[in-house]
């Protein structure tokens, strides 16, 4: 049981520094509006071991964000918001994992796309939300000419996260018709079959 449990927490921990390494990635126009495309890796770490595991690999990448420089500081609060909680957030993703899994099991290949895009998208809203928090509270002075700053950070965040969450689903569903198993565990011990 340690052995395994040991095995999630470094498959985390590494698919969170992956989704740091995809962070490098320049999609971004402004410093208001980007794709994140480390979405990805923590979205498929969190469809494969649920919202626990995700929760913590989410918290993870938010904490990287400061030895690597990657904070843009305005109050503690501001900080606090947009790295650890908003991160961790994303791992919310996982809640769909045991019903994906199981439809996996089962072969429903509509089943299966539609977990991976509720999951996804369960956890870039529960991201953005607090990206949208503190736009709006830290972030909306610097809102284009004089707009409201409630509509500023819903605007900018929620294409942001629009954005990200149609990124993170087209690639998992790629994933998905040519490696399906990425989405099972082997230490699941978990039989499926694919059309």
């Amino acid at each position: 049981m340690r052995t395994t449990t040991t095995k999630i927490w470094v498959e985390g921990t590494i698919l969170a520094a992956l989704a740091m390494v995809l962070s490098y990635i320049p999609l971004g126009i402004g410093s208001s509006y980007s794709i994140s495309l480390g979405q990805i890796p923590l979205a498929i770490y969190a469809l494969r071991r649920g919202p626990k595991a995700g929760l913590l690999a989410g918290l993870v990448w938010g904490l990287l964000h400061f030895p690597l420089g990657q904070v843009y500081f305005l109050s503690v609060a501001q900080v606090l918001i947009e790295y650890p909680l908003a991160f961790t957030f994303a791992g919310l993703t996982g809640v769909t994992a045991v019903k994906l899994q199981q439809a996996l099991v089962k072969g429903e290949e509509q089943t299966v796309r539609g977990q991976i895009v509720s999951g996804v998208f369960i956890g870039v809203l529960a991201r953005y939300f607090w990206h949208f928090i503190a736009g709006w509270i830290f972030w909306g002075e610097y809102a284009f000419g004089g707009m409201s700053p409630v509509v500023f950070s819903l605007v900018m965040n929620g294409a942001s996260g629009l954005s990200t969450g149609i990124c993170t689903v087209i690639v998992l569903i790629i994933l998905y018709k040519k490696f399906p198993a990425i989405f099972v565990p082997k230490d699941a011990q978990i039989e499926f079959t694919t059309k």
